[in-house]
């Protein structure tokens, strides 16, 4: 998972001087550091893509979101579960399901989402550990390249 997440943090570090992805974000939600970001699959390489089962098109989002103990030394990867939707300038709703994806001490939460040129998706998720339950909002606009 660290080759995908390498991936990503690249591709958003040079896709970023083009506008058509957004750079990794944190919010720190009480006990929570979460880091998220939403960018276009086709971003991924074919191989990378294929070795984590996300479909690379012009029209498919990947989001991909990690959780992180901020009350313990070195801020540890924290399991959780992630739910939620994402709504769209129209008031469409998509929900959300996300796969958690282990690689050593790392735990990503990813969903791909389908979308049109230059659309506009609000993500609203809620992400709990069974003792503390935080909301995560943003949005992302997707574009067709």
């Amino acid at each position: 998972m660290k080759q995908i997440f390498k991936a990503i943090a690249m591709i958003v570090i040079l896709a970023g001087t083009i506008g058509s992805a957004s750079a990794e974000n944190m919010k720190k939600l009480g006990s929570f550091n979460v880091h998220y970001m939403a960018i276009g699959a086709t971003f991924l390489t074919p191989e990378i893509a294929r070795s984590y089962g996300i479909e690379r098109s012009r029209y498919n989002g990947l989001i991909n979101i990690s959780v992180l103990d901020n009350t313990v030394e070195n801020n540890p990867a924290k399991q959780v579960r992630i739910t939620g939707t994402a709504r769209n300038d129209l008031g469409q709703i998509k929900q959300l399901s996300f796969d958690e994806v282990k690689e050593g001490q790392a735990i990503y939460y990813l969903t791909q989402l389908k979308y049109s040129d230059e659309e506009t998706y609000y993500f609203d998720l809620t992400i709990s550990d069974g003792k503390e339950s935080q909301q995560l909002k943003f949005k992302q606009k997707f574009y067709v390249d």
